[in-house]
This record gives C-alpha cells, structure tokens and sequence, in this order.
C-alpha cells in the first residue's frame, strides 16, 4: 500500500532536483522520458503519446531555441499540453464520426466497430514495477478535470513553479493554485486505500 506514495515521492523528487541544462538537445533529453509519461497519462495510448511529445519536441526547437534556457520548460509544457488537448478533440470527433456514420469496414473487408477503438497501450510485460499503483493514479488523475489534471502534473510530476505551471497552462498563478489544491483533494480521497 506504501508503493503509490514511494512513487510519487520518487517523482515528486525527480521534478525538483532538475538543473537547467546548458543546451537545448540536453533539456529535450531530460524531459522526453517524463513527458512521454504525461502524455501517455492523458493519451491511453502509447503511439498518440510518441506522437504528441515529438511534435513538441519539434515545435519546441523550431519556434523557441533562441529563447533562454531558463523559459524552455514552460514553453514546452505549454506545447504539450495543447498537443495533447488537440489530440483529445479529434479523438472525439472521430468517435462522433465513426459513431454517426457506422464503423465501415478495415482494408481486409472486416467491419469496423462503431465506437471507440479499443486501447492498445502497453501490456504488463511492457510496465514496470509498482503496476498496480501507478494503474490506480492513472486512473485517478484520469478522473481529475483536465485543468486539475495539468496542474497536478505540472507542478508535481515536472517540478515546475507555480509562475512556469501559469505560461505553461495560459492561466493566473492564482488559478494554478486553486486547480492544484482540488486536485490534490480529490487525489487523497480517492487513493485513500493507498496511505
């Protein structure tokens, strides 16, 4: 039952102790393992999450690698977390779609479903120890609403502070706050078996 709180302990531990790195390679570096968890958090699936972090990745560096290495983090946040929102959105039209229109059929004539295609993330053997607890967060943070969501994994999977979560969540440091605090609420009741 202490599994969930060592993990996110370990995470909470990892955002903090970050370093701004000198170069852009290097922060994309030591961003890409924890932005594909984020991403994958809010995806459920794991090509969408590859997806979303590279484009930001890409985005990052095309429109923002003269700005200083000190405004990187929140700039990139930022376009992760719209990646991931535009995402979603197509996700449901294409659900709506699929849904008005009927499943149709695959390249090898079979019919197609008519509803949201089934999640293919990783299996067990792809998950690492602690399954269990970070399944039970997931399904947790999944739960929060998404400005919540991005305030709980911003400030407290990435590290970021209060005025970094604000340009990165296009909102007031006050608003973080608030989406932080009933975030946390909401998390401690639902993971109350966890403590």
């Amino acid at each position: 039952m202490n599994s969930l709180a060592g993990t996110l302990d370990a995470e909470l531990l990892a955002g903090t102790a970050h370093e701004t790195p000198a170069t852009l390679d290097a922060f994309l570096a030591q961003v890409e393992r924890r932005a594909f968890r984020v991403a994958e958090l809010n995806l459920r699936q794991r090509e969408d999450a590859m997806d979303a972090v590279q484009d930001a990745m890409l985005r990052l560096v095309k429109h923002y690698r003269d700005k200083p290495a000190g405004e990187w983090a929140p700039l990139f946040w930022g376009i992760l977390r719209r990646r991931i929102v535009d995402l979603q959105r197509r996700r449901k039209v294409r659900s709506i779609v699929v849904g008005w229109l009927g499943g149709g059929r695959d390249d090898e004539g079979d019919e197609l479903p008519s509803w949201e295609p089934a999640d293919h993330g990783p299996g067990p053997q792809d998950r690492v120890q602690d399954a269990q607890a970070w399944g039970d967060l997931s399904a947790a943070l999944h739960e929060l609403p998404r400005r919540q969501r991005e305030a709980f994994m911003l400030r407290m999977l990435e590290g970021l502070d209060v005025a970094e979560t604000a340009q990165a969540m296009g909102c007031s440091e006050g608003s973080v706050k608030t989406h932080l605090s009933r975030a946390m609420q909401r998390l401690r009741e639902q993971l109350e078996d966890w403590r």
